[in-house]
């Protein structure tokens, strides 16, 4: 039976984070914080490219 590379590699990462939370979880809440602010970023990249484009563009 072949064991799924995609399955070990989302375990690895699980186990990897709940190391990261149980040894720092100050650092792993500023992990969780650069995250969120990236993806507020990219959101709000997106927002500002959407009101360009129905703005015509100008």
């Amino acid at each position: 039976m072949a064991v799924n590379s995609k399955k070990i590699a989302v375990y690895a990462v699980v186990v990897f984070v709940l190391y990261v939370i149980i040894t720092d979880p100050s650092k792993a809440a500023d992990y969780v914080q650069i995250a969120f602010e990236g993806i507020s970023n990219a959101a709000s990249a997106i927002g500002d490219f959407m009101t360009w484009v129905a703005d015509g563009a100008k």
